[in-house]
């Protein structure tokens, strides 16, 4: 046996040399002698081949065992008594086996054809940027002369700059509480500090300032030795007098 390609099993047996499904055409035909042929040889030859075809890993063997059935099947028929297969559609057969073969041809025509087509990330790469159609938007506004002139106001007022300006906040100073203390607090009466705070400060930020501020003083003014601090509990009313 020789083989023409890797995948066609060639035969070589008395009176014919070549593929298989050759040999099986010209026997359908009667262009060869099958008489000649020896099933035995082509068993053989069939078994070798499916040694080299495991080894391949081909998917071809298996029509390849339905064409040397049917050669076998043909043989036997000129082997066999008129009598003993007169209602045998042996016609019927064959065209069947005929169309087997023309569908493994369509196969390997298909398969040699696959083999030429370029491969993806192989011969050819796709893309990387995605085809798209250009889009062209036209924008149709229908408006009246009032319409546009409030678009544009309130374009304009959204534009305009607003100006911020801030007012300085006017601290009382530890100076000024030195001498409003200093200036208030003539008796040896205990008071509360709170009461010499400056009148009128609604403002939060003005009556802590003053507070702290008065409370600094009375310090300064207890560390100089001029007057007395007391509180009778934490965070409870903070007095002051005379020494």
């Amino acid at each position: 046996m020789s083989a023409l390609s890797p995948d066609r099993f060639v035969v070589d047996l008395d009176g014919f040399e070549g593929p298989l499904d050759l040999l099986l055409e010209l026997a359908r035909a009667q262009k060869v002698d099958l008489s000649r042929i020896s099933i035995l040889a082509l068993a053989d030859q069939f078994l070798a081949y499916l040694e080299e075809a495991r080894a391949r890993e081909l998917s071809l063997a298996a029509e390849y065992l339905v064409m040397a059935a049917w050669l076998a099947f043909m043989k036997s028929q000129l082997l066999l008594p008129r009598e003993a297969r007169e209602d045998e559609d042996v016609d019927a057969m064959a065209e069947a086996l005929a169309a087997r073969l023309r569908k493994l041809d369509a196969i390997r025509r298909a398969v040699a054809w696959l083999d030429l087509c370029p491969e993806l990330e192989v011969a050819r790469y796709a893309r990387g940027a995605p085809e798209s159609a250009p889009v062209r938007h036209e924008d149709h506004w229908r408006a009246d002369l009032a319409g546009l002139m409030e678009s544009y106001a309130r374009l304009m007022a959204r534009r305009r700059q607003q100006s911020i300006r801030l007012v300085p906040r006017r601290a009382m100073s530890v100076e000024a509480a030195l001498e409003r203390l200093s200036r208030l607090l003539t008796g040896r009466e205990w008071q509360d500090l709170a009461g010499f705070l400056p009148p009128g400060l609604a403002d939060v930020f003005l009556g802590r300032s003053a507070l702290a501020a008065s409370l600094v003083a009375s310090l300064e003014l207890a560390k100089r030795g001029t007057i007395e601090i007391d509180q009778a509990a934490p965070f409870g009313p903070i007095r002051i007098r005379r020494r």
